[in-house]
């Protein structure tokens, strides 16, 4: 979020809005006052809806459908899931300072958009601590796509690998199927089902 710096009466467009990255990136966005329009799929729009997010889905014409969603244009983007997004920011005329991609470095590369925040970043105690008290607080939602217990690692990677879970997907070391920390969304289950 620091990456594209979204103030209010902006608007910013965030990809894969709904999963384990988007998701979180959606609210923070909301909380600073900008209009967020958020590409996902049509199952989790009520969600995005909820949360203040304009939904739109991804796929062919979705340029023309975000800029029917943002008459005004469009001020900054969140790529969490590559594929052409980058691309599709510049189309709609995003500055290169105001795009920022965790997930296509290639794109970053050949345009000059930013990659703050992708897994090479880490956040900081700083960031987490704010974070988590979001969390705590109940400002924040972290929607659990599934639980896994440890065993089941490899299920709970070819989950993730399908790259369309709403949500975050947690490993459980405990003998429990319900995950470690207090959180929101999602029906947890274990697996085993």
């Amino acid at each position: 979020m620091h990456a594209v710096q979204p103030e209010e009466g902006e608007t910013v467009v965030i990809s894969a809005a709904a999963g384990g990255v988007g998701s979180l990136a959606v609210q923070l966005a909301r909380r600073t006052g900008a209009a967020v329009i958020g590409l996902a799929s049509p199952g989790n729009r009520q969600w995005l809806a909820g949360h203040g997010v304009i939904p739109v889905g991804y796929g062919d014409g979705a340029a023309d459908r975000i800029r029917a969603a943002a008459p005004g244009g469009v001020d900054a983007v969140i790529d969490t899931y590559g594929g052409g997004y980058v691309e599709l920011a510049l189309a709609l005329g995003v500055a290169a300072g105001r795009i920022d991609t965790i997930a296509d470095y290639a794109a970053a590369a050949k345009y000059g958009v930013k990659t703050d925040g992708g897994a090479e970043a880490g956040p900081g105690a700083e960031v987490l601590a704010g974070l988590a008290g979001l969390i705590a607080d109940g400002h924040l939602e972290v929607p659990i796509a599934n639980v896994y217990p440890l065993a089941q690692v490899r299920e709970a990677y070819t989950e993730l690998e399908r790259r369309h879970t709403h949500g975050k997907i947690v490993l459980n070391g405990a003998r429990t199927s319900r995950p470690a920390l207090p959180c929101s969304g999602g029906s947890p289950r274990s697996g085993d089902d």
